[in-house]
């Protein structure tokens, strides 16, 4: 099937690498007219879509300025992707209240920012589809040293449902996805982190993320960006408040 997201407007942060770069590559390959956004902008080189932009999604004049240049330019947006996201690794007892309020606000209110953003559009336009980036370790999940991270994720599970069930009758649709361990420059910054403090090995420490997948391996940023794919186009239009998880098992 070829160009699912035909002439569709779709805008992805955190787009530079991993999961938002897949998606970001996999839409505008499908059709549609993505703008890519990122803090650092330098990331976004090499993408092949409508517009690139550096954004700071924990900053809401930078994310209402945004929205109003892309409507300028694009018109009202068909899809929403939140993909910005930080995982502090520890329990309670390691996480700070800045750690607390740095993750919270760059988890889940840079998804409100972009959402209170862009919805009015959709709203006019009648039409639109949100994907939010959560996580296996939130209200799915419990694992070990993921506190604050999977409290925040746990968090976009809540934001997610209440947004499809405020706008389920106006044509707006919101979904999250739900990953395992994936593939990525994130999670390679974390191995090498975890293996600094710990005093392991990288190898060991990347082991230890294989093994407790059912799968008996991780996954990858396009298995995500499938999904993604699914939930943003019209063949989900009848798919809303979910949690969709692309996890390998790990949820089992």
């Amino acid at each position: 099937m070829a160009a699912r997201l035909k002439g569709k407007v779709a805008f992805v942060t955190a787009a530079g690498q991993g999961i938002g770069r897949a998606i970001a590559e996999t839409f505008a390959a499908q059709g549609a007219k993505v703008i890519a956004t990122d803090l650092d902008d330098k990331k976004l080189s090499g993408l092949d879509v409508a517009k690139k932009a550096s954004l700071d999604v924990r900053s809401t004049p930078a994310v209402d300025a945004m929205a109003k240049q892309v409507e300028k330019e694009f018109g009202s947006l068909d899809i929403l992707v939140n993909c910005a996201g930080f995982v502090h690794h520890g329990t309670v007892l390691e996480c700070s209240e800045q750690d607390w309020d740095f993750s919270f606000d760059l988890n889940v209110k840079s998804m409100h920012r972009t959402i209170h953003a862009f919805v009015p559009g959709m709203l006019n336009k009648g039409h639109g589809s949100i994907v939010n980036i959560a996580s296996g370790a939130s209200s799915i999940r419990g694992i070990p040293n993921r506190y604050v991270y999977g409290a925040s994720k746990a968090a976009v599970v809540g934001l997610t449902k209440a947004v499809a069930a405020d706008f389920i009758k106006k044509g707006l649709r919101c979904n999250a996805i739900a990953p395992g361990t994936i593939e990525s420059p994130s999670l390679d910054d974390r191995i090498a982190t975890l293996a600094r403090n710990t005093g392991q090995s990288q190898e060991v420490v990347r082991q230890a993320f294989i093994d407790r997948q059912a799968m008996g391996r991780l996954g990858t940023a396009q298995e995500v960006a499938n999904l993604a794919l699914f939930l943003a186009s019209d063949e989900a239009s009848y798919v809303t408040g979910q949690v969709h998880l692309v996890d390998g098992g790990f949820a089992l």
